[in-house]
């Protein structure tokens, strides 16, 4: 069965703006079907926002965003939108707080984030589902990071 798995914006840019080398092995594992990527309309609005940001000292233009916008919709499934599931702890960020509720309400394994508020968490919600950088992940689930 595939791990269900919520990727905060700062993962999801090294996917599709960065090509970092340490997210090759969950682009792989979400294309060999061992790992479901959710999301839901309030993190695709904050990534396309966050896009459109001088992101390599200048913003990528607009067809680049479209690309990188098709690809996440492309290996992602898109939640319907609602309350979380269970009461959460709030996130000192709370931009950051759409991103717990979603793995909450979409029963994620895990959640991926480099986040500080978001890892400063883990423990509050390893209950309902882990918090934890990709190369954790990647290392408890021995998924090879080339990092």
């Amino acid at each position: 069965m595939a791990q269900r798995l919520v990727l905060d914006t700062n993962v999801w840019l090294d996917w599709l703006v960065f090509n970092d080398p340490g997210i090759w092995s969950l682009r792989s594992a979400v294309e060999q079907g061992a790992a479901t990527i959710l999301t839901d309309e309030a993190c695709l609005d904050e990534l396309t926002r966050v896009l459109s940001y001088p992101l390599r000292r200048q913003p990528l233009v607009p067809a680049a965003q479209a690309v990188c916008m098709a690809t996440c919709r492309a290996h992602a499934r898109v939640v319907e939108p609602g309350p979380a599931a269970s009461r959460l702890p709030a996130c000192a960020d709370p931009d950051d707080q759409k991103f717990l509720e979603l793995a909450d309400r979409a029963d994620a394994y895990c959640l991926l984030s480099r986040d500080r508020a978001l890892l400063a968490l883990a423990r509050k919600c390893a209950a309902k589902f882990h918090i934890m950088t990709p190369e954790r992940f990647f290392a408890l689930n021995g998924l090879e990071s080339p990092n």
